[in-house]
């Protein structure tokens, strides 16, 4: 079963999903840099764009306003709140409008009950249970012997998987939300058509750190299967 710490050859698959995770991070951090210096001919701000696109989507009550840090913008269907990071609230660049677009994307997804939003919110508890504590059982079962030992792997699988289809869940969401934020700035004239496509070049560079990120779990629930498989047959 154990293969020794240095000596484990299922590794590999960790590090494949974090040189996956850091390439994806790079890539969205250099593309946001490059147009976030490209000024939208409007002027308008992230935060001007977010609550006109709001509006034209008859959404008032969601308040919009700003948050610290870079590119942690959200929108928090919660208590209906759009926060948007220091590089775009203020900034009138097309990544700004089109990170903040995007952002009201959910904010529409949630106003008219789209499916895949709903199941994720719903997974949230359980996927930050199996994230937490899957590890923790899982090493506590191979420890152990007896029935108690199958069980408390297999829930710590059970808990991981439900932690990997939330990112399998956050793909559809994600690609949703830019989509939507595509046609708004297509239709509204918010932005000229060379300025949508720096958009769109944005949001795709987004859109792979979600496929990254899972991708990296499932090479971990992978990894998972490997190292236990041997001792649940055994049991």
């Amino acid at each position: 079963m154990f293969y020794g710490y240095y000596l484990d050859p299922t590794y590999i698959l960790v590090l494949i999903g974090a040189v996956i995770c850091i390439i994806a991070s790079s890539r969205v951090n250099r593309v946001y840099a490059k147009y976030s210096r490209m000024r939208s001919h409007t002027g308008m701000t992230g935060k001007e764009a977010a609550e006109r696109i709001l509006h034209m989507n008859g959404i008032y009550d969601v308040t919009v306003h700003h948050i610290p840090g870079n590119l942690t913008d959200h929108y928090d269907p919660r208590n209906k709140t759009l926060g948007l990071s220091d590089a775009t609230y203020n900034s009138s660049s097309v990544a700004a409008i089109g990170v903040a677009a995007h952002e009201c994307g959910h904010a529409v997804q949630h106003a008219t009950g789209y499916a895949p939003l709903k199941i994720r919110g719903s997974l949230v508890p359980v996927a930050n249970i199996g994230s937490m504590a899957a590890w923790p059982l899982i090493l506590i079962g191979l420890f152990i012997n007896g029935n108690m030992s199958s069980i408390l792997i297999n829930l710590g699988i059970y808990l991981f998987s439900a932690a990997v289809l939330f990112q399998l869940i956050t793909l559809p969401v994600e690609f949703n939300a830019s989509s939507r934020a595509v046609r708004v700035l297509e239709t509204s004239g918010m932005l000229y058509p060379d300025e949508v496509d720096a958009t769109k070049k944005v949001l795709s560079a987004a859109a792979l750190t979600y496929v990254a990120s899972a991708a990296a779990m499932i090479l971990q629930l992978l990894r998972l299967l490997i190292l236990t498989g041997g001792r649940r047959n055994h049991d």
